[in-house]
């Protein structure tokens, strides 16, 4: 029989497998030899602090080196660890290490890549602050469909108002009423709201107050100003520290944010909490939350889910329907379904 000969596709196919398999095992090789070639002290916890391609940053939370951070490789058995994971690790002769294991995850926060993937961003969140601006313009759907993930993930979400002295602009004249009626449909099912303004200071100290004690992450549109405030939070003036977050600035004509931040890294804010600086995004993707999931991420709605009269109620015209008696009511504001039903409607799921 004849030797079957492949074509040009399946050798391009054959020779990217072999490829990654190659780099792997490289990859591989070097955290895994460390063992063999370094001389490793005990075992101790860490927190991933960043991450750097094939390498780890490691902030050491007990032992003798407590504070201290490290370059380290990962065990070749280990999942991918991302910003705000516990780890096991150890160190060695070299100021380095090797992450032996990983502990348990509370919660962790994905997104799709440029391929619809998921992936895992930050693990071991607490609270997510959706961050909003007078420019670019805020859209109720927009934050909606923020607060969707945020619920079906049971972390708690606090919406942020920033770039606040820009209200005060001739050119936002009117716009502050607008906000205030936004802030306040949140506020009235139960969303916690702040303001703040990095030009002016006013309410940073407010918001360094909330974060005490936790572990949080920021994400709203580019341009709104996250890393203003995360530099705000972290007083850099004041610090010794060089590291600053990236700040960009605002796209003229389509009053777009411009995307500035590229590496996910958690920060110590002085008098407070820890921060997950994560890469802005534009829309937040909801590609991974199934369309039965999604009306349960509009927590005002949960009292009238299965008291519909039909069990496949859609929530739009249908007799009988619970959620649009609430709205009728007053117990559930219009514009937050009509904003469920475009979500919905974007998913195809209708």
């Amino acid at each position: 029989m004849a030797k079957r000969r492949l074509n040009k596709h399946q050798v391009r196919r054959i020779q990217r497998q072999q490829q990654s398999r190659t780099a792997s095992t490289v990859t591989d090789s070097k955290a895994d030899s460390t063992d063999h070639s370094r001389q490793l002290g005990p075992e101790q916890t860490g927190l991933v602090v960043c991450h750097f391609g094939q390498q780890l940053e490691i902030e050491a939370l007990t032992g003798e080196h407590l504070g201290e951070r490290f370059r380290c490789y990962q065990r070749s058995n280990l999942p991918p660890l991302v910003t705000g994971d516990h780890v096991i690790w150890q160190a060695d002769d070299e100021n380095s290490g090797v992450v032996v294991a990983q502990l348990d995850r509370k919660s962790l926060i994905s997104r799709p890549n440029s391929r619809g993937t998921l992936r895992p961003v930050a693990a071991n969140i607490d609270t997510v602050v959706v961050v909003i601006a007078p420019e670019p313009e805020p859209f109720a759907n927009l934050i909606d469909r923020y607060l969707v993930t945020i619920e079906n993930l049971s972390l708690e979400a606090i919406i942020l108002l920033n770039k606040a002295d820009l209200l005060d602009h001739p050119a936002h004249t009117g716009q502050d009423s607008e906000i205030a009626t936004l802030l306040a449909r949140y506020e009235s099912i139960g969303y916690q709201t702040l303001t703040t303004s990095t030009k002016t200071e006013d309410g940073v100290s407010a918001l360094r107050e909330t974060l005490s004690e936790r572990t949080m992450v920021f994400v709203g549109q580019s341009g709104v100003g996250k890393s203003s405030v995360i530099n705000a939070l972290r007083d850099m003036e004041n610090s010794e520290e060089a590291e600053y977050a990236d700040v960009g600035e605002l796209s003229v004509g389509l009053a777009k944010g411009t995307h500035t931040t590229t590496a996910t890294r958690l920060y110590h804010m002085p008098g407070s909490g820890d921060l997950i600086d994560s890469p802005g995004i534009r829309e937040f993707g909801l590609d991974h939350v199934e369309a039965t999931d999604l009306i349960h991420g509009f927590r005002e709605f949960r009292p009238y889910l299965g008291y519909c009269r039909f069990r496949d109620c859609k929530h739009v015209n249908e007799p009988g329907c619970a959620i649009l008696n609430a709205v009728a009511e007053g117990a559930i504001n219009a514009e937050r379904l009509h904003s469920y039903q475009l979500i919905l409607q974007s998913q195809g799921a209708r």
